[in-house]
């Protein structure tokens, strides 16, 4: 498959892409078309990583977004990767050029567990 141009981009998470490459999934079979290696590959590949639903890691999403120092890069990965520590949590605002106090640590972790 060939795509001639991009029509538009939207961020969305890994769980909500699960839901989409399911979708996809299903309609292949119905049609009885065969899948690409590549189509295969990343619906294992979401099928491994996404831990809730879409509609959940939307809303953590959107409530991370409402704190001071997110960004929504952040958001997004921290609703992917569901960090379950401070030190994973470190990990991923590494590349940044601020730190996080221990009270915000602990808010959005608290933010992930009640998603969980």
């Amino acid at each position: 498959m060939r795509v001639k141009a991009v029509m538009g981009e939207e961020r969305i998470t890994l769980s909500e892409l699960k839901e989409s490459l399911t979708q996809v999934e299903g309609e292949r079979r119905e049609q009885g078309t065969e899948m690409s290696y590549e189509l295969r590959r990343s619906i294992d590949h979401v099928n491994h990583l996404a831990k809730i639903s879409g509609e959940k890691s939307r809303a953590l999403v959107e409530e991370l977004l409402k704190m001071e120092k997110m960004k929504p890069d952040i958001a997004y990965r921290i609703a992917n990767i569901l960090p379950r520590t401070r030190d994973e949590l470190r990990a991923i605002y590494a590349k940044e050029r601020f730190t996080l106090t221990g009270d915000e640590l602990d808010g959005i972790l608290s933010l992930v567990a009640a998603h969980l």
